[in-house]
């Protein structure tokens, strides 16, 4: 399935540059009209690129996100915005947010529930605004969790958990703020996160207890990061 999707990818990544290649041939021919050629390369057209990608990736999360706020700062420059439509962009980004976070909420990868007062912190769902958060997680059975922060932090400490049978996702979502995951150095940990002004690092290669990963026991963490970031260490 892994290999599957990862050829889904190559192929849709193609046609990308099959249509970035027959744009600039147009571009030179002068058969676009400057307006358009600014349109198509410019910064908002960039992050509703890369959410496109993340939605075919199925983040839907991080694609909707990155298209919405391209879409939000590109419509200026395609039409002119009446000044009382203006004075509530921003409160109508910030409730479309919301409710992107609230229809997305329920992942695929997300196990059924029936009696989340026995989960303990197998499971963990939690959100940060303007403040921090340190959590210690000792589950025998941990299958990963969700995690947003909006000009804040968040820092898991995971070294004396143990991974479930099919191994842990985590859903990150990080807008001017940062998630930071202690694990075991002998975990193999997956990143499908999607930065833009943002990276994720996994620093457990400068760990002096540096051991070889195990791909029984993977940890993959998905999400967005914007104006921020996500990092993986053991210390």
């Amino acid at each position: 399935m892994e290999h599957h999707n990862s050829s889904g990818k190559r192929i849709y990544f193609g046609l990308f540059l099959i249509a970035i290649g027959g744009f600039w041939i147009l571009e030179r021919l002068d058969l676009i009209p400057d307006i358009w050629d600014d349109i198509f390369i410019s910064w908002q057209m960039l992050l509703i690129g890369i959410g496109v990608f993340s939605l075919i990736g199925g983040n839907r999360t991080s694609g909707t996100i990155l298209v919405v706020l391209g879409g939000f700062f590109l419509i200026p420059e395609i039409v002119t915005i009446p000044y009382e439509l203006r004075r509530i962009g921003w409160p109508i980004l910030i409730i479309a947010l919301g409710v992107i976070l609230l229809v997305t909420h329920r992942k695929k990868n997300e196990p059924v529930m029936h009696d989340r007062s026995n989960l303990g912190m197998d499971y963990f769902d939690d959100f940060v605004v303007f403040g921090g958060r340190e959590v210690f997680i000792n589950s025998l059975n941990f299958y990963g969790g969700k995690i947003t922060t909006i000009f804040g932090g968040a820092e898991y400490d995971l070294r004396n958990a143990k991974l479930s049978s099919n191994g842990a996702v985590i859903d990150s979502v990080s807008v001017f703020g940062g998630c930071g995951f202690k694990v075991p150095p002998d975990w193999t940990v997956k990143n499908e996160v999607t930065a833009v002004f943002g990276g994720f690092s996994d620093k457990r290669g400068a760990s002096p207890h540096q051991v070889s990963s195990d791909p029984s026991k993977t940890l993959i963490i998905k999400g967005f990061t914007a104006f921020g970031g996500v990092e993986i260490k053991h210390y």
